[in-house]
This record gives structure tokens, C-alpha cells and sequence, in this order.
């Protein structure tokens, strides 16, 4: 599109479209006082039902599985004990306020949001998806909503608290808290919390205006001459709206400082427990504070440091901890001082400010996880035609629940056919697919992704260094799906090539690992409902091919819900033989 040049046509730009925002600002408003409070409705009653369900079941078996854990020592468990009941009585009045807050929140925004949307370049018959669009589709995800809320109160917290009170390894010690030192972790609670509080809340609103007026005059420079992220058609009807909501997302901004103080505060005792001091943790009070305000310089794109001092809190640091440590904060630093550099040097990347082409560039935490079970599902296609998944596995899953070959093992081994084919690439990150890489500058900018990203760098790296032949990664595939990968001795009649224990060590370490990030990832609420998808199509497979029996059809259409086609999409999204598959993968072009 055509960017505006001179003052007299930025002007005219910025006059001519002010009639089109304040149409579909006030038909999204329309749309979303309507929707909101049905969406409100579901999302309030169906969570509310979920929490005062499960509630009590919550409450006993949590104090249960406390009671029995061993990774707490017995101090900490009788303090545990005795603090449990206070959050758990709490859980509910929170979690029904925040559900109906939340989800009136939710059906009113995304209704907005989609009003704009709809009259973005590639949609079409515009006119009619402005009043359609953010309607019905809201409300089948509040329902959606209360579903994943379900699969996580009803699985999630259950495996978590089994989690808890699995045995411990010999190597493992329970955590236990000195109780010589409970008064001073007292003391610097009903010190560190008012201060931070007040502190941490101060540093928020004092630089608030700036964040206010900056942003606004970043995102009107854009709106008027067509920049930064409104430098296509498509991103035009969003520029007024985010001007619109900024001052809401700054007072979310400040509350969610407020919020996280009391934590911030709260950890001082932590401090305390672990360093044996109390002057650890009252440096630490004021050290949070000098830490919270460069984090926001950094944000904002202010001077760099903190004018708050920032004493030492931690007395010894292991050698390798330190090194480590020191390696992640100079690449934060190199990263932060290349965004600062292309922030000067660019009018377009300045300042957070993104061009539509950058962020295309970018891949969200969506798109990888779509990714990961459409890898899931062509693996699965595929170990089903080899018989590495059979009828077993399949009955066991759908009729006994017992889904760790499908829920944990092949996720592992799609994820591994990734770290194998990145390490051959020598790809500074990895490599998704044929046309995808995924890289420190295009990969989702959340803190939990990269939690789980940053072990699977690591292993790559150790997968680059054992230099694996053809012949070690193909037995891989059957070693990964039949083995428990204990020990290196299972492996002495598998076939694997190399008959050296330290190297098969490495590899079920790995292994091993992966189906550990795979179990932490199970539960995160969307999984199930992904995966319930997965094992539908592949049952689906396996009755198209004669594998499983056409009577387990009823049996899974009630347990997974859904009407399941053996015919029409589903006939042509599954292959019949090998081949299919394979040519799928191709097609696919997943790695």
C-alpha cells in the first residue's frame, strides 16, 4: 500500500479514516455487550461447577498426598499442613469470581477483535463478516474454555499430586526448612512485603506515563504514516483500536506489578532458608526492587542499570552455575543490545514497534503446538502400518486409559526426529521442517516455552556431538517406542549398532528426558483434548485397515464424543498403506 508522504496527505489519511474505526468500533461494542454475557455464563457456570465438584476431592487429596510425600521434610510438611487449608478454602471464591470476571472479559473482547478482523485484506464479502464474525465462534470457545479448565482441575492436578508422592530416588533429598531460622524468615516477610509492595508499586506508576504517552505517540506516528505495524492494509483497522485500549493495557500493567510484589516479597523468606541469613534476605528486599526497575528500563527502552542499589544476596554459587549463568545473561545482553542497535538504526523496528513482515516472521506458541500433533499424527500413521503401535496399544488407551505409549512415547520420538534432524543441520535452532526453522528470533517470546526449549537445545547438542549413523537412528525408533530405556542392557538385543554402554547410556538419558518434557507438557490443559484428536484419527486408521475391530467404533465415539466418519474427510486424510503415509510426510514436509 501506498504510505502517505508530507504532512497534507498524512492528515488526510488520518481524517478519512477516523469515519471507518468509529463504525466498527461501535458495531464491536454492539456485538460484544451482547455476546459477553453469554459467554460469562457459560464459562462462569461451567467452571463453577467444575471447581464446587471437585472441590472436595481437591481439599482431601491434596492435604493426603502432602501428608504422604517424602520430598518434604517433616518440618516442612507440618507447616504445609497447617498453611494448606487457608488457599484451598479460598481456591473456590476465587476461581468463580475470576471465571465470571474472565469470561465476560473474554466473550466481550474477542467479539471486538473480530469485528476488526474481519475487514482485513483476505476476507471476503466483508460487509457481512463485520456482524458475523466473533459470534458463534466465541461462544463454542467459552465452551471449549470450560473444557480444558475441566481436563486440568479433573487429570492435570491428579497427575501433579502424583507426582508429588512418588517415591524419591537415592540421589534426592527432601526439602526441609531450619526451623532456627523460621523467626527470621518472619521478620523479613513483615518487612520485605510492605516495602517491595510499596516500592515495586511506586517504580510501576511512576513510570506508567511514560509507557502511556510513549506508546501513544509510537503507535499515532504509525497510524498516520503508515509504519511500524500498520504498514499494510491488513493492520490498518487495528491502529486506532490499539490506541484505543493502550491506557487499559498500562493499568494492567501497574496492577500486575502490584500483584506480583506480594511474591516478590514473600520469596524473601526463601532467601532466608536457603543462604541461613537473615541479612541475605533483607539484602534481597532491596535487591527485587533495583531488579524490577531495570527490567522495566529494559521494557521501555530506557537507560540502562537501575539508580536503586542491588546487594548481594546469595552467598555461594556453584562453579558450573556461575558459568552457566553468566553465558544466558551475555546472550540476553547481546540480544537486548541488538534490539537496541535495530531500534536506532530502524524507524520501523524501533521501540517494540513491529513491521507486518516481522511479525509473520514470527512463530507463536500455537503454531508449535499445532505442529507437534500433526507430527504426532503422521508418526502415528506411520508406527501403526509397522506394527511399533498395534491393536494392544490402541484398546488400551481407548477402554483403560493407559496412554503412555501414545501420550508420552510418540510425542518423544516426533520431538527426537527434530533434535536428530537440527543437529545434522547445523541449525543454531531447530529445525520444524523443510521451510521452517525455528531460531532465538522467530521463536514465541514466552517464558515457558522457553523452559521447554531451552533442555531441547541442549540435547541437540549432545545428539550433535555423539554423531549418530544412519543405521543408530533408525533402531532408534523402535528402541524409543518398546523399550523402558533404563538401563543400557536392554538394549543388547534390540540390534542397536553400537555395542558401547557409555554411548547407549547418553542416548536413553536423552530419552528419558524428552518423555519427561513430554509428561510435563501432557499437562497443560489443551493437550488432552489434542490428543483425544490424535487417538481418534489413529483408531480411525486402524479400523480403515482392519486392524481394529468396526465394534470399537461405538465404544470410541463414546468415550472420545463426536461423530467420527470412517468416510468422506477422514478417508482422505488417512492413507491405506505405508506408502500413503510416507507420501504425506513428504508432503507435509515434516522432518
Amino acid at each position: 500500500m501506498k504510505v502517505p508522504v508530507g504532512f497534507v496527505a498524512k492528515l488526510w489519511s488520518f481524517l478519512s479514516f477516523l469515519p471507518f474505526f468509529l463504525l466498527l468500533l461501535i458495531l464491536g461494542l454492539l456485538k460484544g455487550m451482547m455476546i459477553c454475557p453469554v459467554v460469562g455464563t457459560i464459562i462462569g457456570i461451567g467452571n463453577s461447577a467444575v471447581i464446587i465438584g471437585l472441590w472436595p476431592a481437591h481439599f482431601i487429596w491434596t492435604c493426603y498426598c502432602v501428608a504422604k510425600t517424602k520430598r518434604f521434610g517433616m518440618s516442612l510438611k507440618i507447616l504445609a499442613l497447617i498453611l494448606l487449608p487457608l488457599p484451598l478454602v479460598l481456591w473456590p471464591v476465587f476461581g468463580i469470581v475470576g471465571s465470571i470476571v474472565g469470561g465476560s472479559a473474554f466473550g466481550f473482547f474477542a467479539s471486538l477483535l473480530a469485528t476488526f478482523e474481519a475487514v482485513g485484506e483476505n476476507v471476503a464479502d466483508k460487509f457481512f463478516h463485520c456482524f458475523v464474525d466473533g459470534c458463534w465462534p466465541t461462544i463454542k470457545t467459552s465452551c471449549t474454555v470450560v473444557r480444558d479448565f475441566t481436563d486440568f482441575c479433573f487429570h492435570s492436578y491428579f497427575s501433579y499430586m502424583d507426582e508429588l508422592s512418588e517415591e524419591m530416588s537415592t540421589e534426592e533429598n527432601p526439602v526441609e526448612i531450619k526451623l532456627s531460622q523460621v523467626p527470621s524468615c518472619v521478620i523479613v516477610i513483615v518487612l520485605g512485603v510492605p516495602v517491595d509492595v510499596l516500592m515495586i508499586t511506586a517504580v510501576a506508576i511512576w513510570k506508567s506515563p511514560y509507557m502511556l504517552f510513549k506508546g501513544w505517540k509510537r503507535m499515532l506516528e504509525d497510524l498516520i504514516g503508515r509504519e511500524g505495524p500498520f504498514l499494510e492494509t491488513v493492520c490498518v483497522p487495528f491502529a486506532a483500536l490499539a490506541i484505543f485500549l493502550w491506557p487499559l493495557a498500562v493499568a494492567g500493567a501497574v496492577i500486575s506489578a502490584f500483584f506480583a510484589s506480594f511474591f516478590l516479597g514473600l520469596y524473601s523468606a526463601v532467601i532466608v532458608q536457603q543462604e541461613g541469613s537473615i541479612q541475605m534476605g533483607l539484602a534481597y528486599i532491596v535487591a527485587v526492587i533495583s531488579q524490577f526497575d531495570e527490567y522495566t528500563n529494559d521494557l521501555l527502552y530506557l537507560r540502562e542499570g537501575s539508580c536503586f542499589p542491588r546487594p548481594k544476596y546469595r552467598r555461594d554459587i556453584s562453579p558450573e552455575n556461575s558459568v552457566e549463568r553468566q553465558k544466558s545473561i551475555e546472550d540476553i545482553a547481546s540480544g537486548q543490545k541488538i534490539r537496541r542497535e535495530g531500534s536506532y538504526n530502524s524507524k520501523l523496528v524501533s521501540e517494540r514497534s513491529r513491521t507486518l513482515k516481522w511479525t509473520i516472521q514470527q512463530y507463536t506458541t500455537l503454531q508449535i503446538w499445532d505442529w507437534l500433533f500433526k507430527s504426532c499424527e503422521v508418526n502415528g500413521r506411520i508406527l501403526l502400518h509397522e506394527g511399533l503401535i498395534d491393536v494392544r496399544d490402541l484398546e488400551e488407551c481407548i477402554l483403560k486409559g493407559k496412554c503412555k505409549k501414545l501420550g508420552v512415547k510418540l510425542p518423544a520420538w516426533s520431538i527426537l526426529q527434530i533434535l536428530l534432524a537440527s543437529a545434522k543441520s547445523d541449525s543454531s535452532g531447530l529445525v520444524i521442517s523443510n521451510d521452517m526453522e525455528l531460531t532465538r528470533t522467530n521463536w514465541p517470546k514466552d517464558r515457558v516455552f522457553e523452559w521447554f526449549i531451552g533442555p531441547l537445545l541442549i540435547m541437540k547438542e549432545q545428539l550433535k556431538g555423539l554423531k549418530l549413523d544412519e543405521d543408530e537412528e533408525i533402531c532408534l525408533r523402535k528402541l524409543i517406542m518398546q523399550c523402558k530405556n533404563d538401563k543400557p542392557e536392554e538394549w543388547d538385543d534390540t540390534g542397536f549398532p553400537s555395542s558401547d554402554t557409555v554411548r547407549r547410556a547418553q542416548l536413553q538419558a536423552i530419552i528419558r528426558r524428552l518423555q519427561g518434557i513430554v509428561s510435563s507438557m501432557s499437562r497443560i490443559p489443551t493437550f488432552r483434548r489434542r490428543f483425544k484428536n490424535l487417538v481418534k484419527v489413529l483408531c480411525l486408521e486402524a479400523i480403515q485397515n482392519g486392524v481394529l475391530p468396526n465394534d470399537l467404533h461405538p465404544r470410541l465415539q463414546t468415550r472420545y464424543g463426536g461423530k467420527t466418519k470412517l468416510v468422506g474427510d477422514n478417508e482422505k486424510r488417512t492413507g491405506t498403506s505405508t506408502e500413503k503415509a510416507e507420501h504425506k510426510v513428504d508432503n507435509d514436509n515434516i522432518v
